[in-house]
């Protein structure tokens, strides 16, 4: 901490989150007190389609800490929920088996310096606020932002009064937990890992030449999965996000047959970059010039509209060697790291750029039957 004991800040986050059938439909709840007072300083609510209570659970948490992060980096925060593995696997004495759950723990985690966070269960009606919040975005399959006046950082203003019943028809920028401050436009790159051929799931996972094989049956139903799962995208997946208007495609067979997939669902064309293709250097070069020439492209230089600024989206299918480097070259990871990123074929990665190098992770490998 920057500050000694007799000026740290004190906050608490009331974080909750539940489905409706787990698997169901579900929605997390959070907000942000000051500790000294009482006094609620945040709010925030999210829809998130069909999940389990334990992952809505987690994303009421990742959002209740960004939200007291962005009010004071460096307050001591107690958090409250009545969700008993949260508080255990948190503090450290449960281990956590599922992977979704994992990566929503790791954000968590990432969000503070663990020294500053403390765990606390209470009972459901000690977190009625959250919860009524909870209870609201899935009623409406909506999402709800709110920064008090008195808990907006320094230099930034508040966020106040963003209340949404669904995506915006006009599939336009919504004000998220998770958004850079001000209103300047992001470009969200959905990526798309190519599905299954006769090769088996590492097909595309290496360096390779030629068109490759086509895809398995299996393949086919992965495929189909990740396309749903991308026409979910701003609908009931990541209701805040942009929907994606570009498909561009890896040059390889089983990234063209999964690009037709996505593009039959979505409504769109199949664009081809050659740099996408299976010889491209490990080093990522090819793939952050993509990157670099979407961002360009879709939003630094498009035409804005009488409205202003607008939020773009993209989808990029490619093999898993792509996906990975796109990942990496987005969060800045050494390429020796790279491998480490889990992303199955047919899997949804999904990363958020602004025209001023600003990057942010908001899914990796989420499998397409989600």
């Amino acid at each position: 901490m920057s500050r000694d004991d007799a000026t740290t800040r004190d906050l608490v986050v009331e974080a909750e989150g539940g489905s409706r059938g787990d698997p169901g439909p579900a929605g997390y709840g959070a907000l942000v007190r000051d500790g000294a007072t009482g006094e609620v300083l945040a709010e925030r609510a999210m829809f998130l389609g069909a999940t389990t209570d334990d992952v809505a659970g987690y994303a009421g948490l990742v959002a209740g800490l960004r939200a007291a992060a962005r009010i004071d980096p460096d307050a001591r925060v107690t958090v409250r929920t009545r969700s008993r593995l949260v508080v255990e696997q948190m503090s450290g004495r449960r281990q956590i088996e599922r992977d979704d759950v994992r990566r929503l723990a790791a954000e968590a985690a990432a969000v503070l310096p663990p020294e500053q966070v403390t765990y606390e269960w209470v009972p459901r009606a000690q977190n009625a606020d959250a919860d009524r919040l909870a209870t609201r975005a899935t009623d409406t399959e909506g999402r709800f932002v709110r920064d008090h006046p008195r808990a907006a950082p320094s230099g930034a203003e508040p966020l106040v009064g963003t209340d949404e019943a669904g995506p915006s028809a006009s599939g336009g920028r919504t004000v998220g937990d998770d958004a850079r401050p001000g209103a300047a436009p992001a470009l969200t790159v959905v990526l798309v890992r190519s599905a299954q051929t006769p090769a088996g799931a590492v097909a595309g996972s290496g360096r390779s030449t030629g068109p490759g094989e086509s895809l398995t049956a299996r393949g086919r139903t992965q495929a189909a999965r990740a396309a749903d799962l991308v026409f979910r995208l701003g609908r009931s997946a990541w209701a805040d996000l942009t929907r994606p208007s570009v498909l561009v495609a890896a040059p390889t067979a089983r990234s063209q047959e999964t690009a037709l997939a996505v593009g039959r669902r979505l409504g769109l064309s199949v664009t081809t970059d050659e740099r996408l293709g299976p010889s491209s250097p490990d080093g990522g070069e090819e793939v952050r010039a993509v990157l670099e020439d979407l961002v360009r492209t879709h939003l630094v230089d498009a035409p804005t509209g009488s409205t202003g600024p607008a939020d773009r989206g993209a989808v990029v299918v490619a093999d898993a060697v792509q996906v990975r480097a796109a990942i990496g070259v987005a969060v800045q990871a050494a390429p020796a790291r790279w491998s480490l990123l889990r992303v199955p074929p047919g899997s949804v990665s999904i990363l958020r750029l602004w025209g001023d190098g600003t990057t942010e992770l908001v899914a990796a490998g989420v499998p397409g039957d989600l």
